[in-house]
């Protein structure tokens, strides 16, 4: 995959480290998205990747009108700019459960969805629910061999989806089948281990729905799939309650890059950084440390800088990071590099606003808006 130029004409003023969206490839990334899946019909973007207002905006200038979420700060943010159904990827316990309450009555024209996978939580929803003269759709949770969150059992799913569909306050509104374990670098791998645990799926459903009672009745109106490794797997099923819910791939990073190379979604997102210091004839000191790029990877992986190919990330802390590399001679102190995170998601919610580049040029800033857990709700 070619790696953009990222060029931007004035940098002087920017301040380092910081994070630069290059407009120009979100939208083609978007476009890319848009077109594997076939209409934006079938698209619920999830937004725990970029978690700005302003990229929201874009995506519902483009037809991009069901979107999902990790939190109830992404949620609102989505609400806000005019997002009018949103999965609210979740089980909710605690006072998320007043909080749900809240987000209905503040966006009462809004199809809020959560998921869950457990019927003692489910009652407290239904109770919490019904107290407060609310609703809420509920998705069934299934587990397709992550191991994180859902049900594994037929029987067990079956009986707990009836119960979603039994208690007052609550609406049975589909299946949740995320499977985000499914790292398989050959496309046809991939494709193969995502549709054996889907076929259970599907089993799944065309039992629930061969006992509805009705026969005009659809008790599993959508099932939404997977995330940017496996929606194009998904999106070659012919069947119209599947949404499709890629993340990353809307700013992409090095991570997608290197493990999925079918997918062609160039990082949209990089990051700015600056030597700081150049304590030996072969390293150079970076202001990146691990509070500007994620540190899930392990430590010496959490970046790729194009233009340092074989540089080796010898120490980081906080605010730093130390390269070794045969070409620190070329580098003095003040200059400037670009690095593409390994896993943008958290990274981007290390920052409280990105710059924008259009046309090799800083047109503004777009807040990091839905990066804290809470906004007012």
């Amino acid at each position: 995959m070619t790696t953009p130029d990222y060029h931007i004409s004035e940098t002087s003023e920017l301040l380092s480290p910081s994070l630069i969206v290059f407009r120009e490839q979100l939208e083609r990334n978007l476009d890319g998205m848009i077109a594997i899946a076939g209409s934006v019909d079938r698209l619920r973007p999830h937004c725990k990747t970029h978690k700005m207002a302003e990229v929201t905006k874009i995506e519902l200038a483009r037809g991009l009108t069901k979107h999902k979420a990790a939190t109830f700060a992404e949620a609102e943010m989505l609400a806000d700019v005019g997002v009018k159904d949103i999965l609210l990827a979740y089980s909710l316990v605690g006072p998320n459960l007043k909080r749900a309450v809240a987000f209905r009555k503040k966006y009462p024209d809004v199809l809020f969805i959560v998921t869950a996978d457990d019927v003692g939580n489910l009652r407290r929803l239904s109770e919490t629910m019904v107290a407060a003269d609310c609703d809420i759709h509920v998705l069934l949770d299934i587990d397709c061999g992550q191991h994180r969150t859902g049900l594994v059992s037929s029987e067990q799913a079956m009986d707990v989806y009836q119960t979603i569909d039994d208690l007052p306050g609550l609406i049975a509104a589909g299946f949740h089948v995320y499977d985000g374990h499914q790292h398989q670098v050959a496309f046809e791998d991939r494709k193969a281990a995502v549709r054996h645990e889907f076929e259970k799926v599907l089993k799944m459903r065309d039992d629930l729905q061969s006992k509805s009672l009705s026969a005009e009745t659809v008790i599993v109106p959508r099932l939404v799939c997977g995330g940017t490794g496996s929606f194009p797997v998904y999106a070659e099923y012919d069947d119209p309650t599947i949404e499709l819910s890629p993340g990353t791939c809307v700013f992409g990073d090095a991570s997608y890059g290197s493990n999925f190379p079918d997918l062609k979604f160039p990082a949209a997102a990089v990051l700015l950084t600056r030597v700081i210091s150049k304590p030996q004839g072969n390293r150079i000191t970076l202001d990146l440390g691990y509070k500007a790029v994620a540190s899930d990877p392990p430590a010496g992986k959490r970046v790729v800088f194009p233009k340092l190919p074989g540089a080796e990330q010898v120490l980081q802390n906080e605010e730093h990071l130390v390269l070794e590399t045969d070409k620190a001679g070329d580098y003095k102190v003040g200059d400037e590099l670009i690095g593409i995170p390994w896993h943008v998601c958290p990274t981007s919610a290390l920052h409280a606003s990105a710059y924008v580049v259009e046309e090799g040029r800083v047109t503004g800033e777009w807040e990091v808006t839905a990066r804290n857990r809470k906004i007012t709700i």
